[in-house]
């Protein structure tokens, strides 16, 4: 049965999944809206890779339930599925076999006609830059090159929905970059993209609303700026007998007043940061050492 959702691509409503005696998810609710880049962000073991399973109906729920475009993902799997790509954080290519077969194979799984696979193959190794590796074996490509064959994988049926699960774990820095370049040229054209990290730069740079879950449970969900707000847009660090400690503030106004009222210490103002708000959320502690000097964000003010 199709439900009308009104713009939303996924809905997920009081999702939980247990293990025995172990709740991995625990009554989880978000929407990712059609159109959208949507983050969930959380440390390793939050429950990340878990939610993105029950929602690619690779995982059936302990209870709640997942709405893919109106479709429920348990009853109605087959339509949740066509609508749905997904690469998963371990790619799941055949390394014996050409980045080529490895995207036929998938058109194949996928029921798309014969007729059509390889103007669809060529239409996805060409958005991805993929031209000059799809007779190589999978075994021979770089982290980077095989993150790309493997998202190419989930996207030849065109599917409108495409989840991302840590796609750039692992990678180099150039390489994490043209990962970010790609998924923003994907969601430029179209896609609806849901992705799991635990790089808050990624987040902070990629997703237009951002979901924070910490040991199973979803503690936030908002865009970026307004979880900033929610804490204070202005932070002021203070450093003393080699510990940090961070107070957030709503304008600087009233940052440069704290920091005038602490006397002779070293301290700095500066932009409140997505990982400060992280951080808040899910206990996190400091970010540089108890030894270290926070180094600020541009246009910091440092006050001794």
């Amino acid at each position: 049965m199709h439900r009308d959702t009104d713009g939303i691509m996924a809905e997920v409503r009081g999702l939980t999944v247990r293990f025995g005696d172990v709740t991995a998810v625990d009554g989880v609710s978000f929407e990712v809206r059609r159109g959208e880049v949507f983050g969930f962000l959380g440390p390793n073991g939050a429950g990340k890779t878990t939610t993105i399973r029950a929602v690619t109906t690779l995982q059936r729920p302990t209870s709640g339930t997942v709405l893919i475009d109106g479709f429920d993902a348990s009853e109605d799997y087959l339509e949740a599925r066509r609508r749905i790509g997904i690469a998963q954080q371990h790619i799941s290519l055949d390394k014996d076999l050409t980045v080529r077969q490895n995207i036929r194979q998938h058109a194949l799984l996928h029921k798309i006609p014969r007729s059509e696979i390889d103007d669809r193959i060529r239409e996805s190794a060409e958005l991805m830059g993929l031209e000059d590796q799809m007779d190589r074996r999978v075994q021979d490509l770089s982290g980077g090159w095989r993150r790309k064959a493997s998202i190419v994988c989930a996207i030849v049926h065109r599917p409108e929905l495409l989840l991302l699960d840590e796609p750039t774990a692992g990678l180099d820095t150039r390489s994490r970059h043209m990962l970010w370049d790609l998924v923003r040229d994907l969601n430029a054209r179209g896609t609806t993209i849901f992705l799991t990290t635990h790089y808050i730069e990624e987040a902070e740079s990629l997703c237009d609303r951002v979901g924070i879950i910490d040991r199973g449970r979803l503690v936030a969900a908002d865009t970026v700026d307004a979880l900033r707000d929610s804490l204070g847009r202005v932070t002021v660090d203070v450093t003393s007998n080699g510990r940090r400690e961070s107070r957030h503030f709503a304008t600087r106004e009233e940052a440069k007043a704290y920091a005038a009222s602490l006397g002779d210490v070293d301290c700095g103002i500066r932009r409140t940061s997505l990982e400060d708000v992280y951080l808040e959320l899910t206990g996190g502690g400091p970010r540089w050492g108890s030894s270290a000097r926070p180094t600020g964000s541009p246009g910091a003010t440092w006050c001794t």
